[in-house]
């Protein structure tokens, strides 16, 4: 009997193990840092509205001064900045533009990092620090969540909310919600 016992110990051990190592896998994804996604996403143009025709001048006057624009009409930087790597390696620009219609869009362009679980693209308060320091510190005031990323390399864009006041929040991160760790980030200066 006891050594019926002790077989069916290292049975139970055996699957306990085998569950254990199963769920670790699922949870950290190891194979996604040897899958990249690639995004090739084109600067978002704005929706043109539709206008009434205008009217035919008058002969002899010249077109008003309020129908000639005072600002660009197609998309303007506002901010940008380069990325630094933290948790893995990461280059690549990220840009705040403003469209033609008045929004504005985070931009990442030839971002090119590791992928990994659960990787979101973030702008947030935090000041961007070089290695260890600047791994774990853009959850510690405020943040946006913008949204999961799109892919680990390429140009990409990202909506920001109306309500976001985006110069209060002069840092994006690449950042593994799953682990609370920056893959790679940028301080957006002004251009």
């Amino acid at each position: 009997m006891e050594r019926a016992g002790r077989k069916r110990l290292w049975t139970v051990l055996g699957i306990a193990a085998t569950i254990t190592a199963v769920a670790g896998l699922v949870w950290f994804k190891p194979w996604a840092l040897w899958v990249d996604e690639t995004v090739d996403e084109a600067l978002p143009t704005a929706g043109t509205t539709a206008t009434a025709p205008a009217e035919p001048p008058v002969a002899g006057t010249s077109p008003s001064a309020s129908s000639t624009p005072t600002e660009p009409a197609g998309p303007v930087t506002l901010a940008q900045g380069t990325f630094i790597s933290h948790e893995h390696s990461t280059a690549g620009t990220a840009k705040v533009v403003r469209l033609a219609d008045g929004s504005h869009t985070l931009r990442l362009e030839g971002l090119d990092t590791s992928n990994g679980p659960d990787l979101r693209v973030w702008l947030s308060d935090a000041p961007v620090k070089e290695g260890r320091a600047g791994w774990g510190v853009f959850d510690d005031g405020r943040y946006v969540n913008l949204a999961k990323l799109k892919g680990n390399k390429g140009d990409q864009n990202y909506p920001l909310p109306e309500d976001v006041d985006w110069s209060a929040l002069p840092s994006v991160s690449i950042w593994c919600d799953r682990f609370d760790v920056s893959f790679g980030a940028a301080a957006l200066a002004r251009v």
